[in-house]
């Protein structure tokens, strides 16, 4: 996993971008749905920011050994999104920085001892501290995409690119429902799935990673021999 410090560079100038495409949306866009079933532009805005606050609570954990979970409970977490998603643009912007800000200051006053102390993420995943911003970065990136407002996988970063398609493909190759695959771009050459493949998918390191993690219809990639894409499991 890269240093934590730099991918803490990396989170502010993701957010920067997130809040810069929120500045062109309405009230009225924010009411619009996201391409994620159920949810709105302000439901995936205020998931990011209660996302950055429960990543602050795990930092606290790893600060200070004291069991500090990342939502009180799944039906809170579940309230806050619900409740922050209808408000308009200015106070969802402004909620953003400020999480963001909580974070950075969570994370840069984090002892250095304390990066490699354990937490859970929802769901129980044990983890490190370190990992923390990566996987936060992750979140800003990824759901700035699932607005629905001009920002593509095209436009991550490449390193982000690489380090995402890395790790979804070692997710997938590790998992017995997904088709065996190999799967081929200029940052990976993998098989995922099990069993020998009978299908290459080919493309773009963006176009492959937006595929598997169903942020995209499989638009721009090569299948051979000649077919349609394979259906894929939920990524995680």
């Amino acid at each position: 996993m890269a240093n934590p410090s730099s991918v803490l560079a990396e989170i502010t100038l993701a957010t920067e971008r997130l809040v810069a495409t929120c500045r062109h949306l309405s009230d009225a866009d924010l009411k619009a749905p996201s391409p994620l079933p159920g949810w709105s532009r302000g439901h995936v805005l205020a998931h990011v920011s209660r996302n950055a606050d429960g990543f602050v609570n795990l930092f606290t954990w790893a600060r200070t050994g004291v069991e500090t979970p990342q939502y009180p409970s799944q039906q809170a977490r579940d309230a806050d999104i619900e409740a922050g998603a209808p408000r308009p643009v200015g106070e969802q912007i402004a909620d953003l920085e400020a999480s963001a800000r909580r974070f950075r200051d969570a994370a840069t006053s984090l002892p250095v001892a304390a990066w490699d102390a354990e937490v859970r993420v929802r769901g129980g995943h044990k983890i490190k501290a370190r990992d923390l911003p990566w996987m936060r970065l992750r979140e800003v990136e990824i759901h700035h995409v699932d607005l629905d407002a001009g920002y593509t996988p095209r436009q991550w970063p490449a390193k982000f690119t690489d380090q995402l398609l890395t790790e979804t493909t070692g997710d997938f190759a590790r998992r017995t429902d997904v088709p065996p695959i190999r799967l081929k771009s200029q940052a990976v050459d993998v098989v995922i799935g099990v069993g020998d493949p009978d299908m290459i998918v080919s493309g773009e390191a963006h176009a492959v990673a937006a595929w598997l993690l169903g942020r995209s219809d499989g638009a721009g990639l090569a299948v051979a021999p000649a077919g349609p894409l394979p259906p894929l499991p939920t990524w995680r």
